[in-house]
Order: structure tokens, then sequence, then C-alpha cells
């Protein structure tokens, strides 16, 4: 039997995790030879946390105020790993998307033990690579409500974007200038 397998796609807002891992995913899991079952932070949470910040706060689109950061944001991250956890338990690979900074930052995706996974689980991450002037673009493109604190405070929300730990399960990928060629080569990275 295989190891799980626990794919990361992370990086910033606007840095294009979601669409890259859609297009990744039928490919690695025709090449894996098994499904993956596909978690993304915004699905999942996206309408409870506009719910819940709706109460706290007024503003059901707020993602960046103190009050988000430092009640609901480590608790979402909390839940997307219980049903990765659960997932990968039972046998499942998985995909994850959302940024995980601090996790990464803390280096609990470079092992799966304080992780809180099975302790043979294979984790491999993509981190998504943009400049800041496309990513602010592509966020001013999107009109995403979530967005308009990152917008309306931009030199702060830079401030929050980290470079991520170097480390051999992670591989970066410039989607600034996207070439079918380090897309494949993220594919065997992530298959490693």
């Amino acid at each position: 039997m295989h190891p799980p397998r626990l794919l990361l796609f992370a990086g910033h807002a606007g840095t294009g995790k979601t669409t890259l891992a859609k297009r990744a995913m039928p490919l690695l899991a025709e090449r894996a030879g098994k499904d993956f079952f596909f978690l993304d932070k915004d699905t999942a949470y996206g309408a409870f946390s506009s719910h819940v910040m709706g109460l706290l706060t007024g503003n059901p689109a707020d993602r960046d105020s103190p009050t988000y950061l430092d009640h609901l944001r480590d608790r979402e991250y909390a839940g997307l790993l219980d049903i990765t956890r659960e997932n990968l338990t039972l046998g499942s690979q998985v995909m994850l998307v959302g940024p995980f900074t601090r996790e990464l930052m803390a280096g609990k995706f470079f092992d799966p033990v304080q992780l809180g996974m099975p302790a043979h689980t294979l984790c491999r991450i993509a981190w998504i690579d943009l400049s800041t002037a496309e990513a602010k673009r592509r966020i001013e493109k999107r009109s995403d409500p979530r967005d308009a604190w990152k917008l309306a405070h931009w030199d702060d929300y830079l401030k929050r974007r980290i470079e991520p730990p170097a480390h051999p399960a992670l591989r970066r990928f410039d989607n600034q200038n996207f070439s079918d060629a380090q897309f494949e080569a993220l594919l065997s990275h992530l298959l490693a």
C-alpha cells in the first residue's frame, strides 16, 4: 500500500493557486493512478467565515482585520487540516489549496507529525510566485469583496507577505511567466 500523499498549493493572494491546482489535478491523478480529494480554503470556509465576520465586525467580506486574524483564521486552517487528516487516514490523496503561510514558516508542512498528519504521509508543496504588481492587478480584476482591505491598505498588506522557507519538499513556481516545461517540472516534483 502506498503512503498517503498531501499536495499543497500555497502562495499569496492573487498568485493563481487555485487555478494552477485545478489545472494540475487531473494530470496528477492520471499519473498517480488515483484521484485526489480537492480541498480549497475559500470553498470550504467562505460562506461560514462571511457569516461569522458579518456578525463580529459587520463586514462579511473581512479577511484581514485583527478580529479575523486573531480569532477565526487559525480555526479555519485547523478545520482544513482536520478534514485533510481524516481523508489521508482513510487512504485518500489530498490536494490542499490556501496560503498556509504561518504553517509553512513554522516548518509544519515539512514534518507530517508536526502538521498532525499520519507519520508516513508524503508532503509536497507548490509555492506559487507572482510579482506584487501583477498580483495586485489580478486582485483588482477579480473584484472579490474579501480583497477590499488588501487593496485599500496595500503597503500594510505587503508587510505580511513572506518568502517561503527553502526545503526539498517545496518547489517554487513562477506564475508570472507560465511555461509548459516549468509546469511539467512542478508536476514531477509533486509526485516525486
